[in-house]
């Protein structure tokens, strides 16, 4: 299998890194041809352009492939419900029944904010987009939650996340209002 791509510019030959995603499709990482080279390159649209590499999302728009962790996205529409879908974007497979129940409690043990943050909401314009208010509230949580900024083991990460997931929830409802 071939693991480098060979690019000639001025009969000067530069290696690339062939990458290999979780679909079998295969993609040059040019991350570092402007450094290398002076050059760049020209994909309008960005039709031919990966942006990242993700465990998460797979997506191919010609083909009209959406696909979360493996799943298409076609089994969402009556298949696993919020909490399971937040458990497999974080944990990368369904939970199981036991897992199911404790995550669901604890998003809804986590679900208050801070009466600080409350007083946030009376400070934007009446008419301030909603998305808006979120984005700014999710920031604030920072503030509130500094826990959430350190999460280097698998049990914190799992923690925070749920917290994040529940305010997430109850920010967006305030922002509505």
């Amino acid at each position: 299998m071939v693991d480098k791509a060979t690019l000639i510019i001025d009969g000067e030959k530069y290696d690339f890194p062939v990458v290999v995603g979780s679909e079998n499709e295969h993609g040059i990482d040019i991350s570092s041809l402007r450094v290398r080279t002076g050059y760049i390159t020209l994909d309008p649209g960005y039709v031919n352009t990966g942006s990242c590499e993700s465990a998460i999302t797979y997506i191919d728009g010609e083909k009209g492939i959406l696909r979360y962790r493996g799943i298409p996205i076609e089994q969402f529409a009556n298949g696993p419900n919020f909490i399971e879908v937040a458990w497999l974007l974080i944990f990368g497979r369904l939970p199981t029944p036991e897992e199911y129940t404790a995550f669901a409690e604890e998003l809804t043990n986590e679900a208050n904010i801070d009466e600080g943050m409350k007083h946030h909401y009376e400070s934007f314009p009446r008419k301030a987009p909603p998305m808006a208010i979120l984005a700014s509230m999710v920031s604030a949580l920072s503030c509130f939650h500094p826990e959430f900024l350190d999460i280097d083991d698998d049990d914190i990460f799992g923690a925070a996340a749920a917290r994040l997931i529940s305010k997430i929830r109850t920010i967006a409802a305030f922002a509505y209002r």
